[in-house]
């Protein structure tokens, strides 16, 4: 039961990225990548934060008091993963377009299980690398990246994938040994946000005029993405190691692509469709696989 429910918030999670994209895109017709980055960080703290407060204020010092080196040691590097690929992301949009960023992106999938698999001697079950391989596949297909121009972003848009795929390995072991999803969750926001904000003042101006003009895509990526997404992301990641849960997360692609079908009347061509239907059989692999054999056994 509790795997379910971590798979229901992952799916959830993946549901609310995929659907966010468009306030993504949007919300920096007037502003920097690095201003909407900081204060969509800082609106998804303070959306995070009174749960904390509700239902992990007491478990908060029982938690960390005899282990604070220990959670500094894994929040630190959760929310400088959690900012890099999210600078990475946005930021070379300007070196290489939507599709091929879309679909370097999903190397994160087949970064995880490598990742875990040769530096951390996790266990995988066989079921990961067929599911892997369809996601990509998938996402190839997808992205439609067939007609796109590889460029040099495109490199640069892999190293954005590898700090995705090492946030997602980090929030493993950091839930794995912390229970406070919502504690973790704020914090690794209000990190994105600091960091972002010495960005803006490095290389930004800070415009309130401007930012007003982005307040509905602001509000919509920082409380649902930023907030709710990555508090989900957590509770997903409680009872779904890093593997299958990175390929559950694959499912942001097609729900982008249905959300773009029904809120911008796009069309969902062949491609697109052949593309869903490979990660979505990916996904259902890698989460019935290992059930159906524990079920025979």
């Amino acid at each position: 039961m509790k795997k379910i429910i971590s798979l229901a918030c992952l799916i959830a999670c993946t549901f609310i990225w995929g659907t966010t994209f468009i306030a993504q895109d949007t919300g920096m017709d007037n502003i920097g990548p690095f201003t909407f980055n900081c204060v969509r960080f800082f609106v998804g703290f303070l959306a995070v934060a009174p749960f904390v407060f509700l239902f992990e204020k007491k478990k908060i010092n029982h938690q960390i008091k005899h282990n604070t080196n220990q959670f500094f040691k894994l929040i630190v590097p959760v929310g400088a993963f959690l900012f890099l690929a999210c600078i990475f992301q946005q930021v070379l949009l300007l070196y290489t377009d939507v599709a091929n960023s879309a679909f370097f992106t999903i190397f994160y999938v087949l970064m995880v299980p490598v990742i875990v698999y040769f530096l951390f001697s996790e266990k995988l079950h066989w079921s990961i690398w067929p599911s892997v391989l369809a996601c990509v596949i998938g996402g190839y297909f997808l992205s439609d990246i067939g007609d796109a121009t590889v460029r040099l972003g495109d490199s640069l848009v892999l190293i954005g994938a590898l700090f995705w795929a090492l946030h997602i390995i980090y929030i493993g072991k950091i839930i794995d040994q912390f229970d406070l999803p919502f504690f973790i969750a704020m914090l690794q926001n209000i990190i994105v946000a600091g960091f972002s904000f010495f960005l803006v003042i490095m290389f930004e101006e800070i415009d309130f005029s401007k930012i007003r003009l982005e307040t509905v895509e602001i509000l919509y990526a920082g409380i649902l993405s930023g907030g709710a997404a990555f508090a989900l992301q957590l509770f997903g990641q409680k009872n779904i190691s890093a593997a299958p849960a990175a390929i559950v997360m694959s499912l942001e692609g097609v729900f982008a692509a249905i959300s773009a079908w029904i809120i911008l009347n796009q069309l969902l061509g062949l491609n697109n469709i052949i593309g869903c239907t490979l990660i979505l059989g990916g996904v259902l692999l890698s989460q019935l696989a290992p059930i159906y054999e524990k079920n025979r056994l």
